[in-house]
């Protein structure tokens, strides 16, 4: 029987890197940052309830008390922008093509948030069981700003989730794009904000109002 002798042109062996590299489709995208100003209602809902876990994690894991990160942050936007940075910056430092040491530059980056979080936290004068809006200096020519007074809340999931509601509800509605940001809440507009790998459950939806 004669020996088969492959063809030139015909491969007589398999080589793996030859084969289309499908698995790289599949490798969720770094994190990017997150423009709060810039949501639409869709990723508006998702960065809220990403967020709200990761917070959640963060408090218990490292045992935060209420002057860094106090139960009512969602209704800080200078709170919201720094533990959303913390957010992204953690969601850097872990993900699996990382340097082994970036987790220890995130804990050492995460010293300096702790103290400008207790710096926002006494600010805003938002307490355990109470809130109030952070007090904004009024600049010659301006309004006065209005009186703030503290506000006792019972409940914060449930607070939170309507505070959401108020802010995805606006967010939906096509409006005029400004580059100008947002100065009284992370409220987005109209623009959808690019993919980035999140905490959030690809299911997760606030519970439905009428």
């Amino acid at each position: 029987m004669d020996e088969y002798t492959p063809e030139p042109d015909e491969p007589d062996h398999f080589d793996p890197d030859d084969e289309p590299d499908t698995a790289a489709d599949d490798v969720a995208e770094p994190p990017h940052p997150v423009n709060w100003n810039l949501l639409s209602a869709d990723d508006l809902e998702v960065e809220w309830l990403a967020l709200n876990d990761w917070v959640a994690w963060l408090r218990r894991t490292y045992g935060l008390p209420a002057s860094v990160v106090p139960p009512f942050w969602h209704r800080h936007p200078e709170l919201v922008w720094e533990l959303s940075a913390l957010h992204l910056h953690w969601l850097g430092a872990y993900d699996p093509e990382q340097a082994g040491s970036a987790p220890f530059g995130w804990h050492r980056d995460f010293t300096d948030a702790r103290n400008r979080l207790r710096e926002w936290v006494a600010a805003s004068g938002t307490r355990l069981d109470r809130d109030r809006p952070t007090r904004q200096t009024t600049w010659p020519g301006e309004e006065p700003a209005p009186p703030v007074e503290d506000v006792f809340i019972a409940d914060r999931g449930e607070d939170f989730v309507q505070f959401v509601f108020e802010q995805v509800r606006p967010a939906a509605r096509p409006r005029r794009r400004s580059s100008a940001p947002s100065v009284n809440t992370p409220e987005g507009s109209h623009d959808r904000a690019q993919p980035r790998r999140t905490a959030a459950r690809p299911d997760a939806r606030l519970p439905h109002r009428g």
